[in-house]
């Protein structure tokens, strides 16, 4: 399948009354969510470079929202070479004018019914100990789907450059398949 047949077979619609579709991002797309990213204001830009590898070289283990043309919101995930049972979600985002509204729980739970993520029996992110709207989505999410979410410590301060914030990791699971869904 291409790229592109990949992404418009997987699309679809986020809820009856929403023009918002979720995809598999694809190469052209890398820019669009690069600036997406910037646009969130409360993501941490990689360079153009990351999102370009991660919309074709990973795109099977990411997702866009898009709203029409424009992207609503982002996850970029991958599964850790040593856990593959584990799906990573390195950064999920949803723009303003779109906060609000279950977009973010909806990204998680379309990610873990991609093809490529339907094997995995752990959810797992890290995220800044001073993020509430980060911590709120995975746990909620969580909750929402019946499973635990254990925090424990990963990224201390002395891994990061002066002035970074502690990272811990966020584990979600086990997932179950008829539990993937229901967010």
């Amino acid at each position: 399948m291409s790229e592109t047949d990949y992404a418009h077979h997987y699309a679809r619609p986020l809820a009856a009354t929403s023009s918002i579709t979720l995809r598999t991002p694809n190469t052209a797309d890398g820019v669009a969510v690069w600036r997406a990213v910037q646009n969130t204001g409360t993501l941490e830009p990689n360079t153009a470079y990351f999102y370009l590898i991660f919309c074709s070289d990973f795109r099977h283990t990411c997702l866009i929202a898009e709203d029409g043309n424009e992207i609503a919101g982002v996850l970029i995930g991958y599964h850790p070479p040593s856990q593959p049972d584990t799906a990573f979600c390195w950064q999920i985002g949803v723009l303003a004018q779109w906060r609000g509204q279950g977009l973010g729980k909806r990204l998680l739970s379309a990610w873990l019914d991609l093809p490529a993520n339907r094997h995995v029996r752990w959810l797992t992110a890290t995220v800044a100990d001073d993020n509430q709207a980060s911590d709120k989505l995975f746990r909620g999410f969580a909750e929402s789907m019946g499973m635990s979410c254990t925090v424990s410590p990963r990224f201390i301060s002395d891994h990061f450059p002066a002035g970074h914030r502690p990272e811990p990791i966020y584990r979600i699971g086990p997932i179950r398949s008829g539990a993937r869904t229901r967010a």
